[in-house]
């Protein structure tokens, strides 16, 4: 069995946004083309900050923030384009469709998609999931992030 048919899973704790950020960041400078970062957590849990990590790590300076209302923020001047999604409001699968999601997915870039449980189905196998959760016994700001994927 290769790396690639095994499912990787690794795990890491953050104590601050800032570490968040960081984590993110070296995420993205490792990110290659075509990879799609499928990023699940509550409100608040610091998916955002992870992503704003993840754009600076693939060499983006312009500001990232959360494309709740326009569902699709696309990037461009870093090494690989980002196609940042938060796809919280859809309804239904199909309103993928309207936006072009397939040319991103399937692209010259990376995406990062918010919420990705709401477009499972829609989602390959070979994407990467990543779990942010509160670790509150441990701090306001604890985070356990877990990265798991066919390719890390």
């Amino acid at each position: 069995m290769t790396d690639t048919e095994r499912n990787l899973e690794t795990e890491w704790k953050t104590y601050s946004p800032e570490e968040t950020f960081v984590l993110g960041r070296q995420l993205g400078e490792m990110a290659k083309k075509g990879q799609i970062f499928c990023l699940s957590g509550d409100l608040g849990v610091g998916k955002t900050v992870f992503t704003q990590g993840f754009a600076s790590g693939l060499g983006i300076t312009e500001p990232v923030n959360s494309p709740t209302f326009t569902i699709l923020q696309e990037y461009k001047e870093g090494r690989l384009p980002l196609y940042h999604f938060d796809v919280y409001r859809i309804g239904e699968e199909e309103e993928m469709d309207e936006i072009g999601y397939e040319d991103c997915f399937f692209g010259d870039g990376v995406c990062m998609v918010e919420w990705a449980e709401q477009i499972r189905g829609l989602i390959p196998e070979s994407a990467v999931w990543i779990y942010i959760e509160k670790v509150l016994a441990e701090g306001f700001d604890c985070r356990r992030i877990t990265v798991k994927g066919n390719r890390l």
